[in-house]
């Protein structure tokens, strides 16, 4: 088993909650933590954004992130959403087992 850091941005904290709410009730996510306020910078339609977002720090397990990209594409505002899986190297084995246990 391989477990997984997804970060995925929200237009703000009510979309990212949701969105939460929404990978957690399905055990798609062990944990999200949502940080409220951050400022991104992207390319957008030609020209060069500066918007407000919320981001989401999912842990989750590897086999389980083509569904949450499926399901986070269902229910996002965006039209292009940000999700992008990292690996965890390394950390605590009683944390990264927990991850496994409460994900399906």
């Amino acid at each position: 088993m391989e477990e997984v850091v997804i970060i995925i941005t929200a237009s703000n904290e009510d979309e990212a909650v949701r969105i939460a709410r929404i990978l957690l009730e399905e055990k798609l996510a062990a944990c999200v933590n949502i940080h409220q306020k951050v400022r991104s910078l992207y390319w957008w339609e030609g020209k060069i954004q500066d918007e407000g977002e919320s981001m989401m720090i999912i842990k989750t397990r590897r086999e389980l992130v083509s569904e949450i990209v499926k399901r986070v594409k269902e229910v996002h505002s965006y039209t292009v959403p940000e999700i992008i899986a990292l690996p965890i190297i390394d950390g605590s084995d009683d944390y990264l087992r927990w991850i496994g246990e409460v994900t399906k």
